[in-house]
């Protein structure tokens, strides 16, 4: 009897993939040799990683007076830096934990990449702090550590202090959970690996990983507890973010709406970098038929979601302001829009409201380059969001005497592009010596979402056995 697929709902792997193509196509990349545009990417991202960290030690060398800030505007790119970065990282968190928790199969095929952007990106966050900390020597202050230096505790009532904990916390969570769901995915490459130093690596990272059925048991509760234990960090980490402005007492900062306009910002963000990132993997690993257009178009039913959130919480900001009768307040929202910042303000606005807004066409929807292209314009946006919160509530105060326009310097700059540097080249490594894709998890998908059934169970393809012992001893 020849089996049947539904055709409610269109496959998420495509090709008439069997177990042992998964396996294939997706390890191909970890075991092969690096591909020529692998090299020039890395390449180019080492270069841009050395340059910038030249440019973050001779800031730390001759102290932040390398930047543009003044003694009106405090903080500037520094920190429109982290909290853009830390923004950037939640995508992969509410892939990987909220929608596993509502087991949307289409998660599976980009929760891995999501999940290494997270980390990634919270590293990337971590090293502004160090650097507008101008002694990173002393970071270990901002930690309630016991020490010898009397009553030097750290002040528990600031954000600043949250921040600390709430950071680390999701780091911490995030890497777990990343790395666990690595584990089955390892031990294939670990089994399928030709050289002994290989098998050794790859075998010490699995952690014994050997297939059985209590074994998949105890990954399939840990998920489930790393799950329910992340959910809540996607609403926590950006809410504590936001309130290193929300509690302060400035105008344009002081606003109840910021945590849930951060967070939903924070989403926004991260999807779009995880779009941008997919989609070069894609096409690179020839992985089309792994990430098909309905991954892409579900990430971007996503990004239009959260875009017209952040909308609304824009013009919220602007009647509240109004509302609430105090002259600051108004002049502050005021000031952004017709100010001297006006451009970034509306840059912000026509990217990740107006822009955004074309999703609602399919066509758009499903188009690889208008995908990738508004991706770019939304991170740009949210850079710029994060900018004109930050210094266009700062650079004019209460008196007109000391107000002062910012203007970013070389280092400002420079600071800004290490980041990239260091982030492509943690990607590209990790795209390079593991798995981009969840082998794991794409095969429990493909008998319920795949184009066509495997011809057999065991994974017979091409007339050949799956080289997964692993995998064969489990489904046999």
């Amino acid at each position: 009897m020849s089996h049947v697929t539904s055709a409610v709902r269109t496959p998420l792997v495509t090709g008439g993939k069997t177990y042992a193509d998964v396996t294939e196509d997706i390890s191909r990349q970890v075991e092969g040799s690096p591909t020529r545009e692998w090299t020039i990417a890395f390449t180019i991202s080492v270069i841009v990683l050395l340059y910038g960290t030249a440019c973050v030690f001779w800031t730390w060398w001759e102290g932040l007076g390398v930047w543009g800030l003044n003694k009106t505007v405090g903080w500037a790119w520094d920190i429109t830096n982290f909290v853009w970065w830390v923004g950037i990282g939640h995508a992969g968190t509410l892939i990987s934990a909220i929608l596993l928790l509502f087991r949307q199969k289409w998660r599976t095929a980009v929760n891995r990449a999501a999940e290494a952007m997270t980390i990634f990106a919270v590293i990337c966050a971590a090293t502004f702090i160090l650097m507008h900390m101008g002694r990173p020597w002393l970071a270990y202050w901002a930690l309630p550590l016991p020490n010898t230096f009397g009553s030097l505790w750290v002040n528990f009532k600031s954000p600043l202090v949250w921040d600390v904990f709430a950071i680390s916390t999701y780091f911490t969570v995030s890497l777990v959970f990343w790395y666990m769901g690595l584990l089955p995915d390892l031990a294939t490459i670990r089994d399928r690996a030709r050289s002994k130093v290989s098998r050794y690596i790859y075998g010490a990272f699995s952690l014994g990983w050997n297939g059985s059925a209590k074994t998949w048991a105890r990954y399939e509760y840990m998920s489930l507890i790393l799950a329910g234990l992340s959910t809540p960090l996607v609403l926590s980490v950006h809410t504590i973010v936001s309130m290193d402005f929300a509690t302060s007492v400035i105008p344009g900062w002081h606003t109840t709406i910021f945590p849930p306009y951060f967070v939903a910002g924070a989403i926004f963000s991260g999807f779009a970098m995880v779009q941008n990132l997919v989609l070069i993997i894609r096409v690179v690993f020839k992985l089309e038929d792994y990430i098909t257009l309905e991954h892409i178009e579900s990430m971007n039913k996503v990004i239009t979601l959260t875009g017209s959130i952040v909308g609304v919480a824009y013009l919220t900001e602007f009647f509240i302001a109004w509302y609430s009768g105090v002259e600051f307040e108004s002049y502050a929202f005021i000031n952004r829009a017709t100010g001297p910042y006006w451009w970034a303000y509306w840059a912000m606005m026509t990217c990740n409201v107006i822009t955004p807004q074309l999703f609602w066409s399919r066509a758009i929807r499903r188009s690889i380059v208008w995908t990738f292209t508004l991706s770019v314009v939304v991170n740009i946006g949210m850079w710029f969001e994060r900018f004109v919160i930050i210094v266009t509530s700062l650079h004019r105060d209460y008196l007109p005497s000391s107000w002062a326009m910012f203007h970013p310097t070389l280092f400002d700059i420079s600071d800004y592009i290490f980041s990239f540097g260091l982030f492509f080249t943690l990607f590209l490594l990790f795209a390079k010596f593991l798995p981009v894709v969840n082998m794991a998890e794409v095969k429990t998908i493909i008998k319920s979402s795949s184009e066509k059934l495997p011809v057999s169970v065991s994974g017979v393809a091409k007339g050949e056995r799956v080289a997964n012992p692993t995998f064969n001893k489990d489904v046999e």
